[in-house]
């Protein structure tokens, strides 16, 4: 067997392109007591993957020149020297852009395809649920009958966030790009309405939708739509900062919030988070979101690309905003 592996050959500046990685094919190992063995059936595609490329102090450590590309993935153990671990079990874990990876076992998660398709594991039941729900729910603080804005509300956090703000009884405004991505989130996710910044500022799509302000704004995006939400919201509101997509390829400085004067005006809250911090209770999460599920009042798209040799082109389907839902890469 041939395991086929992307490692970090450069640390990108701007947007991140082939020549950054390395791709190898070198033999499967075979475990060693204690180990076990994966066969990767999919793998995450993140915005955060960005970052981790970078050097320097972050939430976490950068990718190591040389080492194979972290990555959240989901897979199927086809040999075991573990007794924690069977042959036919599947798990989740970060075993990085591979098609086979040796494990300890720390760390891997056993998922049932019985009880969710496989790539659920990676999307609502996985990182991105995670972030939604906590994000939402401790940091966000939403009550009934808030209004709840989410950037990005299409992708693989926004759609999640909009569901589960509806579910607690709020209004819920996304932010979207392009005509296709504010109807899905509209007709499929249940916002109550979709804002298109494709088509131009959406300072007046904030008024006409939030004419009361903004309780709660979910961002992933940063830069402007940060911005131009700053100015809408409402006294004690709280901005949760999941993620920055529009500036994670900058080649100048980062572009900070510059209505954060609106915070002081309205005593509002603004606070990141990592969705790491609440490892101890993703149990709890995927319990909550996985009823959801089987009442019919939570759903998630994924968007699955064939092929590990596509990784590097794939990546950027992200940060050119390609990608309809979660974005997976499918190994074989």
């Amino acid at each position: 067997m041939i395991n086929k592996l992307f490692k970090l050959a450069a640390r990108p500046t701007g947007m991140a392109k082939r020549t950054d990685f390395s791709y190898e094919e070198v033999p499967v190992a075979e475990p060693k007591d204690g180990e076990l063995l994966v066969k990767i059936h999919y793998i995450s595609l993140d915005p955060a993957m960005r970052g981790w490329m970078n050097a320097g102090k972050s939430y976490i450590r950068p990718v190591e020149i040389g080492e194979i590309m972290r990555a959240g993935t989901v897979g199927e153990v086809i040999a075991s020297r573990n007794a924690q671990f069977q042959v036919g079990d599947f798990v989740s874990g970060n075993q990085g852009v591979q098609s086979y990876a040796i494990s300890d076992g720390k760390g891997l998660i056993k998922v049932d395809p019985k009880i969710a398709p496989l790539p659920k594991y990676l999307n609502v039941l996985g990182m991105p649920g995670m972030t939604a729900y906590f994000g939402l729910l401790d940091v966000g603080l939403p009550k009934a009958g808030e209004t709840v804005v989410v950037s990005a509300a299409s992708g693989a956090v926004g759609q999640i966030v909009g569901q589960i703000a509806k579910i607690k009884g709020c209004k819920t405004v996304g932010i979207a790009g392009g005509a296709e991505k504010c109807e899905y989130a509209v007709k499929e996710l249940g916002y109550d309405s979709c804002i298109d910044y494709k088509r131009g500022p959406i300072f007046p799509g904030l008024a006409q939708n939030c004419p009361e302000g903004v309780d709660v704004y979910f961002d992933n995006v940063g830069g402007d739509i940060l911005d131009a939400v700053l100015t809408r919201i409402r006294m004690k509101a709280r901005i949760v900062i999941c993620g920055a997509i529009s500036q994670y390829n900058n080649t100048t400085p980062i572009q900070g919030p510059k209505n954060y004067m609106s915070l002081l005006v309205n005593r509002a809250r603004m606070e990141g988070i990592v969705v790491f911090d609440w490892a101890p209770r993703y149990g709890e999460a995927a319990r909550q979101m996985g009823q959801w599920m089987a009442e019919g009042k939570l759903k998630s798209r994924e968007d699955i690309v064939e092929g590990i040799e596509t990784f590097p082109e794939t990546l950027l389907k992200l940060f050119n905003g390609e990608n309809f839902g979660k974005l997976l890469l499918k190994v074989a």
